[in-house]
């Protein structure tokens, strides 16, 4: 399975629980993980190709996606 990340600016937990519904609509749950201790809080997606749905998924939440 192919693993893409993104440098993003979700920050916190409370963070990861406001962008979670999008992200498990989009990707599905159990398929991202997000590590917000590190300083590029870096979202690590499994499995998915397309790098728009995944941004798109985490500005719908509000937050900012990049690729790394």
């Amino acid at each position: 399975m192919e693993t893409i990340k993104f440098k993003t600016n979700i920050k916190c937990s409370g963070c990861v629980a406001k962008v979670t519904p999008f992200l498990n609509e989009a990707l599905g749950e159990d398929n991202w993980e997000v590590d917000y201790n590190n300083p590029a809080k870096v979202l690590t997606v499994v499995g998915e190709k397309d790098y728009a749905k995944v941004i798109q998924a985490v500005e719908k939440a509000g937050y900012k996606a990049e690729t790394i």
